[in-house]
């Protein structure tokens, strides 16, 4: 029992946090309360650091909270919510930039219960939010993240902190300018040097597929550049602000759009047009942006051309720039093996590897670019006999002797 109490006044010293702290408040039951204290007990180090440098004493609590109710004293039946308690928890304000850090940090100290979040974003609706917009007034609203992105059409739910709620947004990235509803597309401002990577490597009059064209950071860029553009993307929204945003940098006839699956679009358009592409000398690129999901894409491109196609067509194989996350130790290595898997083929000595972005600990951004091999893009089959052709001497021997 005296350990017991030991416990709970440890507890009640943790409750007693200097101003800078967020109180969280947790509902309880009383038999779960040597458990609570038991997850708190790390914590305590924490407190006698903060007292020993503020020299602020203990400030102690009544002991009686952490008694069973009177209430429930000669209960015949079990009323749970009569044992319910309010405890109130400290917390650490702790900025986001080092908040992976801390979290690794404490994690065999903070509060593990069921049902409780560890992390608590503060409510900044009439706080920092509103200073923001206060101090770039080209700002009119400000929003928060609520969810993940969305695979399918690569969006994500927001709510709006301050201003207007109004989602569509004009930005300008590499001297292209760019308008969409942020909510129902999807954008990513780092990776404009990516954008403008890809795009240097392209001379006027080249072709560029882009298969997961987005609302174009890829497709009008080049089109600027003097390419012509295959773009596609299937989500609808992404569709009609591409089209949009090919008519806002005046190179809307240097784009054909599309409104399709992936795979659709590379066995449809791609497939009719290729053959025709390949007799040029203009060079070919494949712009593969969907780094969730475009290695399991690269399938579409097996057996895509029928033989009889190659001997029309030049030597001129498409380049192809596919992306994808890792979380492998060797995240090339890992980006290679699964590109290798999807195609059926090696690409050993024939594809490079770009590092992107670290999108979060242990999680790259990565980009592989390779020659799309002949053999994977013909098929390949053996010729069928001819019907008419003369029966085999062994047979004629058998008809002369019936004769």
């Amino acid at each position: 029992m005296a350990v017991f109490w030991r416990r709970t006044y440890r507890l009640l010293l943790l409750g007693q946090k200097h101003q800078s702290c967020i109180s969280s408040h947790v509902i309880c039951h009383t038999e779960n309360l040597n458990q609570i204290v038991r997850n708190s007990l790390h914590l305590s180090t924490l407190v006698s650091f903060h007292r020993v440098m503020t020299d602020q004493p203990p400030i102690l609590t009544d002991l009686g909270l952490y008694n069973h109710p009177p209430a429930v004293r000669g209960m015949t039946e079990l009323d749970k919510a009569a044992f319910t308690q309010t405890v109130n928890v400290p917390a650490l304000r702790v900025p986001t930039n080092v908040l992976n850090k801390v979290v690794k940090s404490l994690k065999k100290v903070v509060l593990q219960r069921p049902g409780i979040k560890r992390v608590l974003e503060e409510n900044n609706k009439d706080g920092s939010s509103q200073v923001i917009m206060d101090k770039n007034p080209g700002i009119t609203c400000v929003v928060n993240k609520t969810n993940t992105i969305d695979s399918t059409y690569r969006n994500f739910q927001m709510e709006v902190l301050a201003g207007e709620d109004n989602m569509v947004a004009k930005v300008r990235e590499n001297g292209m300018f760019y308008e969409f509803d942020f909510s129902r597309v999807y954008w990513n401002p780092r990776l404009g040097t990516e954008h403008e990577r890809i795009v240097s490597f392209l001379q006027r009059g080249d072709i560029v597929i882009d298969v997961f064209a987005g609302v174009g950071p890829f497709a009008i860029p080049a089109a600027r550049r003097g390419c012509n553009i295959l773009a596609n993307d299937l989500n609808p929204e992404s569709f009609r602000w591409l089209q949009h945003n090919g008519k806002l940098n005046k190179v809307d006839k240097k784009i054909t759009s599309f409104n399709m699956d992936g795979r659709d679009f590379i066995r449809g358009p791609v497939k009719e047009r290729l053959p025709a592409l390949m007799k040029g000398s203009q060079k070919l690129h494949v712009v593969m942006n969907l780094p969730a999901l475009a290695l399991e894409f690269l399938d579409a491109f097996r057996d895509l051309l029928e033989p009889d196609q190659s001997l029309s067509c030049q030597d001129n194989l498409p380049q192809v720039h596919c992306y994808g996350f890792s979380k492998e130790d060797d995240p090339q290595r890992d980006i290679v093996v699964r590109a290798e898997a999807s195609l059926k083929t090696s690409l050993q000595g024939q594809c490079s590897v770009h590092m992107v972005r670290n999108v979060s600990p242990n999680k790259e951004m990565m980009c592989a670019s390779f020659t799309l091999p002949k053999k994977v893009l013909y098929r390949q089959h053996t010729e069928d006999r001819d019907s008419s052709e003369e029966p085999c001497p062994k047979k004629q021997k058998c008809e002369e002797q019936t004769d």
